[in-house]
């Protein structure tokens, strides 16, 4: 008995002493009962008592088991979800991946994604559901938050280093696969692209991804061409497998993931989660009528178990106990990340406080020169770390903007309004030396969503098994449960596609009167995409995107404001001045079209300016590329060797961003990013960096080869700057 309950464990010795871990999966395959084998293709939790169990407990407030075999220790995929943080107990809300993505700077990401792992292995699981890098094709998805901005190689970085970061301790799972970037109809539209399209600006990030080694793949809600995500053949095997020669595991999304069993599995998708539904219901009778066979079962399993052996063989040793959740250095990170995030979009000169000396930036405001300061909107004093959806981390504790303001002004008096009234607002401004106004959204205002109308579709009712008489789930009705599982989002005050692109009209009559009362305003904007501004920037000297800054995004927000932290972070998309300047966007669609354009590319070809170009931000300090070198890396890149200057008197943290244009050839001209790198320079120095540059980018699909081809390097032309149509950036011919 022993010796069997130990045989996942000597599976795991072997794959460590170099046996491959499919042939260790299937000798375990090969003791499993007939029952065993179809356990692993789906949760061990009966469908109605984990439906209830999220009423009454809340989401994944512990991991949830699929195909575990206690009989031969098999531990099973334990699902924990994110990307802010470990979802399950009690862990560290980082901020929001939109915000991560605006640091430009991929190691700092792998850091968080080592945290949440080990995190994630406190609470008992092995497995990561929260490598999210779905393209925000338009600012309004509701979940934009959950991905790191609109540019496929900025993407692609970006989920590679959080699968790095995280496989030290678990399996990583990217999602949503694919082209999942509308919240409120996505159970029910069907998305419509051509090939070329497809992988030229949908998938590269999926590929780069896969090729970091991510363990798993989640599909889609929505269909794509005609066919659900999670039983989509063409995304889940001619692709994934056959074009890409992954070797990981599929998974569905939950619940309403597929709509059928067999053709899932037909398909390609190995495991449906979380709980016991819809295969548990229908396989076996469906492999008896021949609409699928044994031999898929077995090609499933075996992956399952190999993605097992694989992670567990090679993960970090050491104790991982509920001690570390959220610990010292945890959230010490979560300040930094969420300060180096944010990006300062304007900073204009007005007089000092006190009238003494000449006009300068109101930003930095010194601690020691404010007496008093007025902060305000009803965002001041919420925690506001992100929606109620499926990546809701629950820390023990936050910060929020009025509380670290407070601590970084301990000498001043501090006035607070968060009512919506602009006039009691002028008024605190009028007699404060500076005032702060915190606005934009909240989870009211976009994020995951399910609505009463999802749960009342009868396509949708039909795929739960019947509620049992007696035992666990035969209790009252189950409430409606959310995308990947949530009950909270099922109010229909809450989430979904933004509604409207600009702040609240009460946000920008606010602003607007504070402005005018005090020159010393600064407004910190929370959202997860681009915000329209038009109707108030100008009138205000300094503009901060803070975003949903996490746990510790009040430090992080007067660390900034004061200067102790100089602003670094850049945007990770271009924000349009009008909503006329971006794709179509219809939230409750059953069908929409995808082409190539959106963000800085569709602007470019529209021939209008941004309010804020792709990769723009400001610093307390200056920064000037003095030399720039090129040499030719394999056969579809180089590395770019930067020299920047500091041309201020601060310390700073520049961000060096490399945009390429093809010469020739299909789409000719457009601009698209191909390489950056984060350097710190210290005041009046200067620092070498050295940038890879790839043309995969600028690849394009070639239908008879069947892949994308990218172009030689005497077709290339790069532009080296500090964002997109950088006036100053430095031509490079990589060819020459």
């Amino acid at each position: 008995m022993g010796e069997e309950r130990n045989a996942f464990e000597t599976a795991v010795g072997a794959v460590r002493a170099g046996t491959e871990p499919e042939s260790e999966a299937r000798k375990l395959w090969r003791r499993l009962t007939e029952d065993e084998r179809l356990s692993l293709l789906d949760g061990d939790t009966p469908f109605w008592a984990g439906m209830d169990a999220m009423i009454t407990e809340g989401y994944n407030v512990r991991p949830y088991v699929h195909g575990a075999v206690d009989r031969l220790g098999i531990p099973g995929i334990r699902f924990v979800d994110g990307p802010r943080g470990c979802v399950a107990g009690h862990g560290t809300a980082f901020p929001v991946s939109m915000a991560r993505g605006a640091t430009w700077d991929t190691a700092l990401e792998e850091r968080v994604g080592e945290v949440i792992g080990r995190e994630i292995r406190a609470q008992g699981g092995n497995f990561f559901g929260g490598v999210c890098i779905n393209l925000p094709r338009h600012p309004a998805w509701g979940r934009a938050q959950e991905t790191y901005g609109d540019d496929p190689y900025h993407l692609g970085e970006f989920g590679a280093a959080l699968t790095r970061g995280a496989q030290h301790h678990v399996m990583a799972c990217v999602k949503h696969y694919a082209l999942n970037s509308m919240e409120n109809a996505r159970f029910t539209v069907d998305v419509s692209i051509d090939e070329a399209t497809l992988h030229d600006v949908y998938l590269p990030h999926f590929k780069r991804t896969v090729d970091e080694g991510v363990a798993a793949v989640m599909s889609a809600y929505n269909s794509v061409n005609g066919e659900w995500a999670g039983q989509n053949r063409y995304l889940l095997t001619e692709v994934l497998r056959d074009r890409w020669g992954w070797d990981g595991i599929t998974v569905s999304d939950f619940i309403w993931g597929l709509r059928d069993a067999a053709a899932s599995l037909e398909a390609g998708l190995d495991l449906e989660e979380p709980f016991a539904q819809q295969r548990a219901r229908d396989l076996r009778g469906q492999l008896a009528a021949g609409r699928t066979s044994w031999e898929s079962v077995e090609r499933a399993g075996v992956r399952l178990l190999a993605a097992q052996l694989r992670s567990y063989a090679r993960r970090a040793q050491g104790g991982h106990g509920p001690e570390i959740m959220a610990g010292a250095g945890a959230r010490a990170l979560a300040r930094e990340v969420a300060g180096r995030a944010m990006v300062l979009l304007r900073n204009e000169p007005v007089p000092p406080p006190h009238g003494d000396g000449p006009g300068a930036p109101v930003l930095p405001l010194d601690p020691a020169r404010i007496t008093s300061l007025a902060v305000i909107g009803r965002l001041a004093t919420a925690p506001n770390m992100g929606d109620f959806g499926s990546s809701h981390v629950r820390p023990p504790d936050h910060c929020t903007p009025l509380e670290g303001l407070t601590a970084a002004f301990p000498d001043a008096t501090v006035t607070v309004v968060t009512e919506d009234d602009p006039e009691r607002a002028a008024r605190a401004a009028r007699e404060a030396d500076a005032a702060v106004v915190i606005a934009g959204f909240d989870a009211r205002d976009e994020g995951e969503y399910v609505g009463a109308e999802t749960l009342n579709r009868p396509e949708l009712l039909a795929l739960f098994p019947p509620r049992p008489e007696h035992g666990p789930g035969s209790g009252a009705d189950a409430g409606p449960a959310g995308g990947e599982g949530n009950v909270v989002m099922t109010d229909e005050g809450y989430g979904g596609d933004r509604a409207a692109l600009t702040l609240r009209p009460v946000d920008e009559e606010i602003i607007r009167a504070v402005a005018a009362a005090n020159p010393r305003t600064v407004v910190a904007v929370v959202a997860a995409g681009a915000v329209l501004t038009e109707g108030w920037r100008e009138r205000v000297p300094a503009v901060l995107m803070m975003w949903y800054a996490g746990m510790a995004g009040g430090h992080a927000l007067a660390d900034v404001l004061t200067g102790a932290r100089n602003p670094s972070g850049r945007l990770p998309f271009s924000v349009p001045v009008s909503a006329d300047h971006l794709p179509p966007f219809d939230r409750d669609a059953t069908a929409v079209t995808y082409d190539r354009f959106h963000g800085q590319r569709l602007l470019d070809r529209l021939g209008v300016a941004p309010a804020f170009p792709h990769g723009f931000g400001l610093s307390y300090t200056t920064f000037a590329l003095e030399e720039v070198t090129a040499a030719l890396h394999g056969g579809d890149g180089l590395r770019l060797t930067v020299r920047v200057a500091n041309t201020g008197d601060r310390d700073g943290r520049h961000v060096v961003q490399v945009y390429g244009r093809r010469t020739r050839g299909a789409y000719a001209g457009e601009l698209m990013l191909t390489g950056f790198a984060p350097v710190e320079v210290a005041a009046g120095g200067s620092a070498t960096v050295e940038v890879p540059v790839s043309f995969t980018p600028l690849a394009v699909w070639d239908a008879a080869a069947g892949r994308r081809v990218p172009p030689a390097p005497e077709e290339v032309v790069l532009e080296v700057g500090a964002h997109a149509h950088d006036p100053r950036a430095i031509r490079v011919t990589p060819a020459r």
